[in-house]
């Protein structure tokens, strides 16, 4: 166990900011917890810290900050320095640890280690601008029409570069899924240990009373293609709640029919109520994991997803051959192709064939309990390997 480990530990985080604040931060708290339940004497190191003073943050030490934390707009723009995210993070000193635990989607895998120095990475994703989904994050930024992209392409070139010879410093990388693992091998050449990301799934209740609405919980963003559940659903008529805020939210109200209603960010209390009572959970974009999904199936709801990238891990999709399926995933990426695959659920009364205690069952497999197992038993195979 970690509990034994004596040596000193850095733990390195992108970014703190209740305006950005997901997945990632929920990985970076178990984390944290593995390590500060070890008894080891461990610091926090991010490039921002803009978090409510007020909130609970549990056993969160003081966060060493980057340079970018003292620069003009930083609170609220920090993303517009992302030029220099690399020079940043890699101006914190680490000599003083003997393990650093990255929790990384855009820089906290750069930072400068030595080879005495055992470095771990949990990388929730390869650089997506800068890599994949470069083009979807161009033709939306808004800075699209300056016409400057040629500029933008050119920052987004060398960050790839960045990005690919800072990958090369980790010792030991960890994929937050299989899709995860395969773009990791795409664009550092390097192979990784899939071990999902936590989900409180207990906080959920299976619930075998649905209502007739569907569900989506997001943010608005484009790589979330909420646009493409607004479109399907103006014409299905059905009735769709989507929570979340963000960019898109004031154009997908825009053309939005009365049938679709939008909610703000909501407690916890209250995303509980809407996944443990909708028909279905709905899903069109591509992530690497998804936590949103698997905390669906945790509330009873099956799931209705374009079938790619992290959902192929945690969805388990209804055919002829399927044992206690979760969900159904649709082969396009596109609007008529989600109509289709609901108009099909709901005229053959497809809702009828989930059991809600199976697909909470099933979202176990995600539990913080799995993820604490599965780091932890990883993080001491390192440590083990590394002192030989």
């Amino acid at each position: 166990m970690l509990s034994n480990y004596k040596g000193n530990v850095a733990i390195i985080h992108d970014w703190f900011s209740d305006k950005f604040s997901g997945g990632a931060e929920k990985v970076f708290n178990q984390i944290e917890d593995i390590v500060s339940n070890s008894n080891c004497n461990y610091e926090i190191y991010s490039l921002v810290n803009y978090l409510n003073r007020n909130r609970n943050i549990g056993k969160r030490k003081i966060i060493n900050t980057s340079f970018i934390q003292n620069l003009p707009f930083s609170k609220n723009h920090f993303h517009k320095y992302l030029p220099i995210f690399p020079l940043a993070i890699e101006q914190f000193d680490l000599r003083d640890y003997n393990l650093i635990l990255s929790s990384s989607h855009a820089v906290a895998k750069g930072v400068i280690t030595s080879p005495d120095q055992l470095h771990i990475s949990y990388i929730h994703s390869p650089m997506r601008y800068a890599w994949d989904q470069m083009y979807v994050y161009l033709n939306n930024s808004s800075y699209n029409n300056l016409g400057i992209n040629i500029f933008l392409k050119l920052i987004l070139q060398n960050l790839r570069e960045w990005d690919f010879i800072s990958s090369i410093r980790i010792d030991e990388l960890i994929a937050n899924s299989n899709f995860t693992a395969q773009r990791i091998k795409k664009y550092w050449g390097r192979s990784a240990k899939v071990i999902y990301p936590p989900v409180d799934t207990n906080k959920f209740s299976a619930n075998n009373v649905r209502d007739d609405f569907y569900l989506s919980v997001s943010r608005l963003v484009p790589n979330k293609r909420i646009d493409l559940l607004v479109k399907a659903f103006n014409q299905l008529n059905f009735p769709l709640i989507i929570v979340g805020s963000g960019s898109e939210k004031k154009q997908l109200m825009k053309f939005a029919k009365n049938n679709i209603k939008f909610l703000d960010y909501q407690d916890d209390v209250v995303i509980k109520k809407l996944m443990e009572e909708c028909r279905a959970f709905v899903y069109a974009g591509i992530e690497d994991f998804g936590i949103a999904p698997v905390e669906a199936m945790a509330a009873g709801a099956p799931i209705i997803a374009f079938g790619k990238a992290g959902v192929l891990d945690t969805v388990n999709c209804i055919t002829t051959e399927t044992k206690n399926p979760t969900g159904i995933l649709y082969k396009e990426q596109s609007h008529k192709a989600l109509q289709d695959c609901i108009n099909h659920f709901e005229d053959n009364k497809i809702w009828k064939n989930f059991c809600s205690e199976d697909i909470n069952l099933w979202s176990q497999n995600f539990s913080i309990k799995n993820f604490q197992k599965k780091f932890d038993n990883f993080l001491n195979q390192c440590l083990t390997e590394f002192k030989h």
